[in-house]
């Protein structure tokens, strides 16, 4: 992991991701979200959104993929009743 100057985390793939999935520790806390896959094919690598707020201590160190990727549903949105 690397931290780019933008505050989101760069992070070398060695496994497919998809975007909106939650990385995690060893231990299971949830350090970051996968919001985009960037670089080639061959050696992808994934910009992903820190969850906490102590994001240095993880840096250099390897994260995995929660259990479940995110399903993704449109919202549903509610009419104002009259």
């Amino acid at each position: 992991m690397h931290l780019a100057g933008s505050g989101r985390v760069i992070i070398q793939l060695s496994n497919k991701l998809v975007e909106g999935q939650i990385l995690c520790d060893e231990k299971g806390t949830r350090v970051a979200k996968v919001m985009e896959l960037i670089g080639p094919v061959s050696r992808p690598f994934a910009s992903a959104t820190p969850l906490t707020n102590n994001i240095k201590k993880y840096i250099g160190k390897s994260v995995f993929t929660a259990e479940q990727p995110p399903i993704s549903t449109q919202k549903k949105f509610r009419r104002r009743k009259k």
